[in-house]
């Protein structure tokens, strides 16, 4: 018996790629796969790329502060909803699966309407405005941390992490330095700001070349924009803007991971066992998401923490050969660890919903 899936969730590409870590497994296991995002969004784009059929519903942001389009946007999540519901209708998905995002409310809650099973991801250790909305009507809640079940229904929190993209478990040390020119035998720093990259981390591993340069070789994914042109030349220092098919090579080279604490760079240390020291975004810039990430990781032992305010060049200078000398610990821990199998604890979830429309 073949079945289906919607998949939906967008907004931002941490929304999206998760989803997209998932769709080899749902082809093998034969799942007939279509994605309802919204009808402009980053998403749109991305699935389509992966072949995969791609239907846009209105969606409204749901905001806490004052905006006019508060006035207006309660309208368009109304007709997104029955856009959604309309669409389920026609599709007949057997299960959705929601990685979050505010067009994911309309498609989550339609689902529910039409009594479709619903699996929900959610990424950060609080849950956002978008999946508050949906935990009431989802069947179950993947969380990447164990915090996160104090603030779910137990019957619906399953700690599985987060979902990865297969490519970043089978890269090639040697191909990564090849790629970056390192001949010696140095160990490796990665540094990673993020998605736009963080001016504040790239910042402050500059200024503290002159001393890390001196054990370790340094490769920097600076973010759109943010390559600093007069260390092009630097012996041990690599930079570049963003990449995509070397990712997983560079990160089998690496020793230490240096990142932002969002939850996509996370299931990424910790799937692949790297021993990092984050740098969260402090609360003064988000809803302070990535402080409580980084902190849960730090109490797990899976990561060394440093705020941003009280970062120097000194400190992190000292930090990254502290977290090199007890990388091993960090490593013992996230082996350890449930959360490490994101794909095939989502993918148990998924078959074992559709294995009950059997009984």
């Amino acid at each position: 018996m073949k079945y289906s899936i919607v998949l939906t969730g967008g907004g931002t590409a941490g929304h999206v790629t998760p989803n997209l870590a998932l769709v080899p497994y749902l082809k093998k296991e034969g799942f007939e796969i279509s994605y309802v995002g919204s009808l402009n969004g980053i998403e749109k784009s991305l699935v389509e790329a992966q072949g995969i059929e791609y239907s846009g519903i209105a969606t409204g942001k749901f905001r806490r502060y004052f905006d006019v389009k508060n006035f207006t946007d309660p309208f368009r999540v109304m007709k997104g909803f029955m856009q959604a519901r309309r669409l389920l209708r026609a599709k007949k998905p057997d299960v959705v699966f929601s990685k979050g995002g505010f067009v994911a409310v309309p498609v989550v809650r339609a689902a529910a309407s039409l009594k479709i099973p619903c699996i929900i991801h959610e990424s950060d250790m609080t849950p956002g405005l978008a999946n508050r909305l949906c935990i009431p009507v989802a069947d179950k809640v993947c969380c990447n941390f164990p915090e996160t079940f104090d603030m779910i229904p137990p019957q619906k929190a399953v700690l599985t992490g987060a979902p990865i993209r297969d490519e970043l478990l089978h890269g090639d040390a040697e191909r990564g330095r090849k790629f970056t020119g390192f001949t010696d035998d140095k160990p490796v720093i990665m540094v990673i700001g993020g998605s736009q990259g963080s001016a504040a981390v790239n910042g402050a591993i500059r200024d503290s070349l002159g001393e890390l340069l001196k054990d370790f070789n340094i490769v920097h994914i600076t973010g759109k924009d943010k390559q600093d042109n007069m260390l092009l030349t630097v012996d041990g220092y690599k930079q570049y803007e963003y990449l995509t098919d070397e990712l997983p090579d560079l990160f089998a080279m690496a020793d230490v991971v240096v990142s932002r604490a969002g939850a996509g760079a996370l299931g990424e240390v910790l799937a692949l066992r790297k021993p990092n020291l984050l740098i969260p975004l402090p609360s003064a810039s988000s809803r302070g998401d990535q402080i409580l990430n980084a902190r849960s990781f730090e109490e797990q032992g899976f990561s060394m923490v440093i705020s941003e305010e009280d970062m120097t060049s000194s400190l992190l200078v000292r930090k990254i050969r502290e977290l090199y000398e007890n990388r091993e610990s960090y490593v013992k821990a996230m082996t350890e660890s449930p959360q490490k199998d994101a794909i095939g604890a989502i993918m148990k979830l998924i078959l074992d919903e559709v294995s009950d429309l059997k009984k």
